[in-house]
């Protein structure tokens, strides 16, 4: 993990020149862009393991960089956001970011959070063996799904999340559990985040999103997987 490299996205540079220097004598290898174009240029050049991008940029607002990085990339990706801009927080997790953090934050909650996303990849792919159901193929080794013989693109978070539920097949988890399993003990931030991410997994695995059958809802309880094993 100490050999990763950090793009920081932000046209603040208090908050850059904080962030950096909490990653650096950390390990982190830090490239930094203050702006929409910049940062689109340096995720193509710098390839990092994981991006901090601010919402508000000048020029190409962070929720349009995210969306145009998703298009090719699963880039780990934490989005910055001022604590008036609940509505960006949930379009930003919407269209694939992994995580948030509310300005104003510590710079040591950021290196927190960084290091646990990064840990979390890593850790999900030890020791977990191939699951194999009627429908659906789930790899952790390569951190791959498929659908029907169909590869399916997934974010980081998105596999995460199918690999916990597919783990569990049969048993409802709740927001809390799938929070504590896939982000941590140690994320203090809107559960929401598992019911948009679950959303944007159903949108790319379910035959009809509105009326899932491979992960369906238990009302008032959490998500169940419900594909049957081979």
């Amino acid at each position: 993990m100490s050999q990763a490299k950090i793009l920081i996205v932000d046209d603040e540079p208090v908050i850059v020149n904080a962030v950096r220097a909490y990653l650096e004598p950390e390990g982190f290898t830090v490239h930094i862009a203050s702006d929409g174009n910049a940062a689109l240029k340096a995720a193509h050049a710098f390839e990092p393991d994981l991006i901090v991008l601010d919402v508000m940029l000048p020029g190409i607002d962070g929720i349009e960089v995210l969306r145009r990085l998703r298009q090719e990339s699963n880039v780990y990706v934490l989005m910055l956001t001022a604590k008036t801009e609940e509505t960006d927080k949930i379009v930003g997790l919407s269209v694939g970011a992994d995580d948030y953090l509310t300005k104003p934050f510590s710079p040591r909650e950021l290196v927190a959070r960084v290091k646990a996303i990064l840990r979390r990849g890593r850790d999900t792919t030890i020791g977990n063996p191939l699951l194999t159901f009627r429908r659906l193929r789930v790899d952790p080794s390569a951190r791959q799904a498929w659908k029907d013989e169909q590869l399916v693109d997934l974010t980081p978070i998105e596999f995460d999340l199918l690999h916990t539920l597919a783990r569990h097949h049969g048993r409802v988890l709740s927001r809390e559990q799938l929070i504590e399993q896939v982000w941590g003990n140690d994320y203090y931030g809107d559960e929401r985040v598992a019911d948009v991410h679950i959303g944007r997994i159903r949108k790319k695995m379910e035959d009809d999103p509105a009326n899932p059958t491979l992960i369906v809802t238990a009302r008032g309880a959490g998500y169940r997987f419900e594909d049957e094993p081979k």
